[in-house]
């Protein structure tokens, strides 16, 4: 009987030792959902899309986009949080992730404890915009027309809380102007309103902005990152126009649900950072006016703590609130 007993317990150990391993090894064995907390035709959206094709044929199994928005991305992070920890649901975000939880009062996830950082694979600059009909060609002039009109200059955005919409607000706390944040549903939508000159002036990131610019539908006049894109080489930086520390970007963060194996994570990590590196994959993403970064999770992990302090500052001392 003693024998038996030992027998059986080296036996359980056994299993729970090879178990995450041989998980592993025969992951996926089922398509893998990707979700992704926003509609479709945003620069998350357009990241997941992409990048989704390319680890179908490296896993050997379809990944699936499933578009879940609402709520500035709560609803589908809310979604991702409470999914079952098995590698077979993923979740990719922006920004809104670490800027979510100083916005509102309360959102349905905890960023520290609910989630399993995998990579941030890319991240964009945001853009300031104007129609071209507008006489405005830099942010210097913008500052200046705001001062000379204050309260009569608006600025499009993607939403209340995303970093476009923080970047704009920063401006003006910074320039000291009144320049008023006209938060919309989204990225497609400020950009249209700026295209149709509904709104003279935009700031959104720059993929679903960038072919806009390009085919003359808008002029750029400032992007909020440390250095000049290669999407759009002549459009100043907020710094070379003497506003320093304005930076900003809209990450592009993979998750994954917390408890999932940690040879899953590692899959998928590996395998995700593959695809940044693809040619086709890198080139396409970076047209858009992304950068590539594939960061590994313990990179991941960082950044997400100094993001969600970093915005945190911004969102209280512009006083906003979400209920």
């Amino acid at each position: 009987m003693m024998f038996m007993r030992v027998g059986l317990l080296a036996a359980c150990a056994a299993a729970v030792l090879t178990g995450p391993v041989a998980h592993a090894q025969g992951y996926p064995a089922r398509p893998v959902r990707l979700i992704v907390p926003f509609a479709p035709g945003g620069p998350t959206d357009v990241v997941a899309r992409i990048v989704g094709q390319h680890l179908t044929e490296r896993l050997g199994q379809q990944v699936i986009v499933d578009n879940r928005g609402g709520a500035g991305g709560n609803i589908g992070m809310g979604l991702a949080a409470r999914a079952t920890p098995d590698g077979y649901t993923i979740l990719l975000v922006s920004s809104s992730f670490v800027v979510n939880p100083s916005l509102y009062s309360s959102i349905p996830y905890d960023p520290y404890k609910d989630f399993i950082p995998i990579s941030n694979l890319a991240a964009s600059p945001n853009v300031f915009t104007v129609h071209p009909t507008t006489p405005v060609k830099s942010i210097a002039e913008l500052i200046a027309q705001a001062k000379s009109n204050p309260g009569k200059l608006s600025i499009a955005t993607p939403g209340i809380g995303t970093t476009p919409d923080l970047s704009a607000r920063l401006i003006a706390l910074t320039a000291k102007v009144d320049l008023a944040a006209v938060p919309f549903g989204g990225a497609g939508p400020a950009v249209a309103a700026v295209v149709g000159n509904q709104l003279a002036i935009g700031c959104t990131a720059m993929p679903p902005t960038t072919p806009h610019i390009k085919a003359g539908r808008l002029r750029a006049i400032a992007v909020t990152a440390l250095k000049r894109s290669d999407a759009l080489p002549d459009v100043p930086t907020l710094a070379e126009a003497g506003y320093a520390g304005q930076e900003a970007e809209t990450l592009q963060g993979l998750l994954a649900p917390a408890g999932t194996p940690k040879a899953v994570v590692d899959r998928l990590s590996k395998e995700f950072t593959a695809v940044m590196r693809v040619p086709a994959v890198e080139s396409r993403v970076t047209e858009l006016g992304f950068y590539i970064i594939a960061s590994s999770p313990q990179q991941f992990q960082a950044q997400i703590k100094t993001e969600i302090e970093k915005w945190g500052r911004v969102i209280r001392s512009a006083n906003l609130k979400v209920d």
